[in-house]
């Protein structure tokens, strides 16, 4: 059987973003490994408490020679847009949550709206990505 263990996000600053995940969304460090034999490369993953088996790696742009310039240029314009990537949150109750994470400092680019599969906001990280934090409705839940 093939599972999805991890989904990537790109970030400018890795501790940035992992006090950002950590302290205000309230994920926990799952993997925090430097390899120097990788020319210092940092794997850099969280998760949700309760949910260990699925994780987002806080992946430090790579230079050359894994990425040009020019690619690495391409994805700070995505991620300025936020378009890079998008992590879909689920909630039993999006406003309180919503209410939670605003207390905390997360900046929302959407507040709690009523959508067809339920209620949805928005925010996004402190490198640009799009993040939605959804309650879906009973028949978008997911089994």
């Amino acid at each position: 059987m093939i599972r999805i263990a991890c989904a990537q996000l790109w970030v400018h600053d890795q501790d940035e973003a992992l006090e950002f995940w950590t302290t205000k969304i309230g994920m926990e460090v799952r993997s925090d490994v430097t390899m120097p034999e990788m020319g210092g490369f940092r794997w850099l993953t969280v998760g949700p408490p309760g949910q260990e088996d699925v994780s987002i790696v806080l992946m430090d742009i790579p230079g050359p020679p894994m990425i040009d310039a020019k690619v690495k240029g391409e994805i700070d314009s995505l991620m300025s847009k936020g378009f890079a990537g998008t992590v879909f949150l689920t909630t039993d109750d999006c406003q309180a949550s919503y209410e939670e994470l605003a207390a905390r400092g997360v900046e929302f680019t959407e507040t709690p709206e009523q959508r067809p599969y339920g209620i949805d906001a928005g925010f996004r990280d402190p490198s640009g990505n799009s993040v939605r934090l959804t309650q879906l409705a009973e028949n978008f839940a997911q089994v």
